[in-house]
């Protein structure tokens, strides 16, 4: 029962006399009086309830159970640096893995270089980057299996601290018979997407929750004949001839396709994308750094 009082002052205290020999000495080197030294180490001793030094002139001779215990107390203050060590609030020193998640879409047309220059500014930090769904990346922040998250607006939750990027245009894919060169964005009218079929990301996605409200607005029940998460996916489907979509602007650019780009006349869709992480009183450091630098990188929009 009087060894759990003992604390960790008491054995560096312990151990610096052990390498000094000198009771002033460690004094010294501990920035406290000899007084406070020869009261921790009597208080040690009595807890312990063994004699840990013998005065032999003008310095201290440990006992054969000072050795002892300083062996066990050089193991402890190793795993407490070694403790202190990882959960060291610098994100210049931060040596534990850092987990990031992101949708699919924006991870390959967004992140790639804001990603590598990540890379370059902590090149000694282990990134882990995970790709899931808004709905997904929120219960993983909330936790604790991701540090950040790249998500799509709106999401309410007190328990998350929200950070604003940008917003993205959301397009209307037709399909074409011919290839059409992948530049351009068409118009389109409410009456020929009143009379289409649809391909769209499933109703469990926030996507989906903000294409739905468009259609709600605009008086229009759409007519969805299939729902696949990939984006990649649902624009090969579009392609072939089967549906119309709605797809992020972001994923349109590049070569020909079998599809028209539009925008729906009088009408505005967009979908806002943001950094999330969860608000606590011990924020990790390095979550705020890297949420900053890709703010910057992302602010800076690719050609």
């Amino acid at each position: 029962m009087g060894v759990a009082r003992m604390d960790l002052r008491q054995l560096e205290l312990f151990l610096a006399v052990m390498d000094t020999s000198s009771v002033t000495l460690a004094a010294h080197k501990m920035y406290i009086t000899p007084g406070a030294v020869s009261l921790q180490l009597h208080n040690l001793a009595a807890e312990l309830r063994t004699e840990l030094f013998i005065r032999a002139g003008k310095h201290l001779q440990p006992t054969p159970n000072a050795h002892r215990l300083a062996e066990h107390a050089r193991s402890v203050m190793k795993q407490v640096r070694q403790i202190e060590q990882e959960f060291e609030n610098d994100p210049d020193r931060d040596i534990r893995p850092f987990r990031f998640a992101t949708g699919a879409t924006t991870l390959i047309h967004r992140l790639g270089r804001p990603l590598r220059l990540l890379k370059n500014k902590y090149p000694g930090t282990e990134i882990h980057v995970t790709v899931s769904q808004t709905e997904e990346i929120v219960a993983g922040l909330l936790s604790r299996q991701f540090d950040l998250g790249l998500i799509s607006l709106p999401v309410t939750n007190e328990q998350l601290k929200i950070l604003p990027l940008f917003e993205e245009e959301l397009l209307i894919l037709r399909p074409s018979h011919a290839r059409v060169p992948g530049r351009g964005v068409g118009a389109i009218g409410l009456e020929e997407l009143a009379g289409a079929s649809f391909v769209l990301y499933p109703k469990r996605s926030n996507m989906r929750s903000i294409i739905d409200q468009f259609f709600l607005h605009a008086g229009i029940s759409p007519r969805v004949i299939m729902e696949a998460d990939d984006t990649e996916a649902i624009k090969s489907m579009v392609e072939s001839g089967f549906a119309y979509s709605i797809l992020p602007g972001f994923a349109l650019r590049g070569s020909n396709r079998f599809f028209h780009v539009m925008r729906v006349t009088g009408h505005s869709l967009l979908r806002r994308q943001a950094l999330a992480m969860a608000r606590t009183d011990y924020p990790r450091a390095l979550t705020e750094s890297i949420a900053l630098f890709l703010q910057n990188a992302l602010a800076v929009r690719p050609r």
